[in-house]
């Protein structure tokens, strides 16, 4: 008899969570064996529970180091390469998707994707392939490269809350000076008028 394939679901969403257990449980070849609600806790569940498979939100709390699903993708792939990681995520941005392949992820879905379809993304992620959602992979090709370096991503996910410059400063261990150059390099890469704006902007299109 051949072994089911384990997974991990990883969403702060109890009932998201609970929604999608629930669906891939009747699949005779899946086994939910953990779940997970932050991003800092995949890689231990992952490997304690021996998953072969993780599913993983994007945007779900975490560490500093570990802050989001994107970020989860890379450590298990820094960690614990053998464990493939699917993407499943209500937004589905076009640079979320790049971030996402560029950490390691071997596939990207969107919540609302059939059962029967989600259970054949993860076969086929087990088996080696990648699985990207079509109409996303066309976006993502015609929205063009992220413009934004890692430092300037850094700083503007900190401005989304409209703090000041020298608090900013203070969260990315910069100088407010330096804060203010990556600031002012961001807002003309976005073609916007504030760091708000360019916050919001580079959210909206997944770069953030």
């Amino acid at each position: 008899m051949v072994s089911p394939i384990r997974l991990l679901l990883a969403d702060d969403q109890a009932l998201v969570r609970g929604a999608l257990a629930a669906l891939l449980a009747l699949e005779p070849d899946l086994l939910v064996v953990a779940e997970v609600g932050r991003a800092d806790d995949v890689v231990a569940a992952a490997v304690g529970n021996h998953a072969d498979v993780c599913l993983l939100d994007i945007e779900m709390p975490g560490s500093s180091e570990v802050p989001d699903g994107i970020a989860a993708a890379a450590a298990l792939r820094r960690d614990a390469p053998g464990v493939r990681s699917l993407m499943v995520t209500t937004f589905g941005r076009p640079g979320y998707l790049r971030r996402a392949l560029e950490a390691g992820a071997s596939g990207f879905v969107v919540k609302d994707t059939p059962a029967p379809e989600l259970a054949d993304a993860v076969r086929r992620v087990h088996a080696g392939l990648r699985v990207v959602d079509p109409l996303l992979a066309g976006e993502s090709l015609a929205g063009g490269a992220n413009p934004l370096t890692e430092r300037e991503a850094e700083v503007l996910r900190v401005a989304l809350d409209g703090v000041p410059v020298a608090r900013i400063a203070e969260r990315v261990h910069l100088s407010a000076g330096t804060v203010r150059n990556y600031l002012s390099s961001a807002i003309g890469k976005t073609g916007t008028a504030t760091r708000v704006e360019a916050a919001r902007l580079a959210r909206d299109r997944g770069w953030i």
